[in-house]
């Protein structure tokens, strides 16, 4: 039994994956925020080379950081495609509902990209929406967890004003990605499922988007895609 709807999905992503795209294909303004001439010429000298490479290394660094924001909402607007999950418009406290499991969630792509004082207020983000849904269980989602770890458990972020841990509740949990997907779908592969299909679909949309000829098979490889899927992800 498959755990996406291929249609919902492709359609779910589809707008994350122009803008990739588009930041792929289109050359930034790199002055448009003022360029940082002092780490210029300090980081050209550190590396041996001329301004004009660090201004190509730079142009590069732009690319892959505006397409990185694109992505950003990749896991919601995935999660969002499952049957029974809504993905509430930003600006929400939240980023997924599941009523008929009684779940909210607020997602996060890499365990270490989130810093303490924002993980309090993911929490009290949280505590927030279990008001407004009283019974229901909040997740903290870890995406890309640490050391392949699975686990769902309390959530209790360390106050740095207080020098303490926020109060431990049952219902406010942390969970990795695998676990979490799991928990949505039913479905305990569901994380190896999207991520074997995500490529396939990218092609099919750049393609129908931009006229392009992109040819998914061509540039994946089954065996290099298992060893990077396990590295980030493990397996249970």
């Amino acid at each position: 039994m498959r755990a996406f709807n291929r249609d919902n999905l492709k359609h779910a992503i589809r707008s994350s994956v122009r803008r990739v795209y588009e930041a792929q294909t289109t050359t930034p303004d790199l002055y448009r925020n003022t360029l940082d001439c002092f780490s210029a010429a300090i980081d050209s000298v550190v590396q041996g080379i001329s301004l004009d490479d660090w201004l190509l290394q730079e142009r590069e660094r732009q690319i892959q950081k505006t397409k990185q924001n694109a992505i950003g909402s990749l896991h919601e607007e995935v999660m969002g495609s499952i049957e029974g999950v809504t993905n509430p418009p930003v600006g929400n406290l939240i980023d997924i509902i599941c009523h008929e499991k009684r779940i909210v969630a607020e997602v996060k792509n890499k365990h270490n990209t989130t810093k303490g004082n924002h993980k309090v207020s993911i929490y009290r983000d949280l505590a927030k929406a279990l008001l407004q849904y009283p019974g229901y269980t909040a997740y903290y989602v870890e995406i890309l967890p640490a050391n392949c770890a699975v686990y769902n458990e309390v959530f209790t972020p360390s106050d740095n004003q207080t020098k303490s841990r926020l109060p431990e509740r049952r219902d406010i949990r942390k969970i990795d990605g695998r676990s979490f997907y799991a928990l949505l779908t039913g479905q305990r592969d569901a994380i190896d499922e999207l991520y074997r299909e995500l490529p396939h679909l990218v092609a099919e949309i750049i393609n129908e988007e931009f006229g392009t000829q992109l040819n998914s098979n061509a540039v994946t490889s089954p065996a290099a895609f298992d060893v990077n899927f396990i590295k980030a992800y493990g397996r249970n």
